[in-house]
């Protein structure tokens, strides 16, 4: 267990890092070789993420123990809060990544393509794909082997919007479970929380919708070129950082019923609600530049 000692905290000696580095190895690992269809990788990924489970429970839980107890003092305080803080900025550049793929493609690739710019471009659009048309969404683009061709695209004002809704209602339920925390309102909290878990859920599913209408009905899969493939990095991504929020808002749900916080003593709460806040900002930026424009 973990000691308070003064102004400073000594974390006490743990294998869960390691744990949590074979983990994340072995799914690198798993996903390559499942990708390149070796059916040993889909258990090699299984297995890592099932070490990945057991590492978070075990180390969480410890760091719960030790929260409890009372060996968390104000310096640790911090110590949690810059680095949720620094995670979170850390997020904010893996998704910049991906959507500055995706302004590159519609601003830059497909109008070099289609002939615009300089000699050089105008002259790769003449030799290479001379009836190439440079629109977005570009679902026809250039035919190659194992290419599969999309008879549509995903309409913004459909199942996307009302996701938006949804993930909009929960920041207002995760707000008020807030503000219920903070005035000592349990049942507020308790309540606030439960409904921002079953949005989330409900969020999930009507994902788990679309790509089947996507997939199943317009053709459209991560072998249906840049359109298809941004699509699905982004939406995919994203989705499976709401499935990482819902699962710790369930968390903090339970530890909510059990009485685990207090108006001054609450940061696993604001922590997950910090996470929660940054799905919902990356999601609009999703919903305006993949489904609309």
């Amino acid at each position: 267990m973990a000691q308070a000692h003064g102004g400073y905290y000594v974390p006490a000696e743990t294998r869960w890092p390691i744990v949590g580095s074979l983990a994340l190895t072995m799914m690198v690992i798993g996903g390559v070789n499942w990708l390149h269809e070796h059916e040993i990788g889909k258990l090699v990924l299984l297995g890592g993420l099932l070490l990945l489970l057991a590492m978070v429970f075990g180390w969480f839980g410890n760091v719960i123990r030790e929260s409890q107890a009372g060996l968390n003092n104000e310096q640790m305080d911090r110590s949690y809060r810059w680095g949720m803080a620094w995670f979170i900025v850390s997020e904010v550049f893996f998704f910049a990544a991906f959507f500055g793929a995706l302004f590159f493609a519609r601003q830059f690739s497909v109008p070099w393509l289609g002939g615009e710019g300089d000699v050089m471009k105008s002259l790769s659009h003449s030799f290479l794909w001379p009836n190439f048309e440079a629109t977005w969404p570009l679902i026809n683009p250039p035919k190659a082997e194992g290419f599969d061709v999309p008879t549509g695209i995903v309409p913004a004002w459909g199942v996307p919007a009302l996701n938006t809704a949804i993930l909009l209602t929960s920041g207002v339920t995760i707000t008020i479970a807030h503000w219920g925390l903070l005035k000592n309102k349990r049942p507020q909290l308790i309540l606030g929380l439960a409904a921002t878990v079953a949005l989330g859920v409900l969020f999930l599913y009507f994902q788990v919708e679309e790509y089947a209408h996507a997939m199943g009905d317009l053709n459209l899969t991560l072998a249906s070129g840049i359109y298809g493939s941004t699509f699905y990095m982004l939406t995919g991504f994203h989705g499976a950082h709401v499935t990482l929020g819902t699962i710790m808002l369930f968390v903090i749900l339970l530890r909510s019923i059990k009485g685990h916080f207090t108006p001054e003593h609450h940061f696993g709460f604001e922590a997950v609600a910090w996470y929660w806040h940054f799905v919902d900002v990356v999601w609009l930026g999703l919903f305006v530049f993949v489904y609309w424009l």
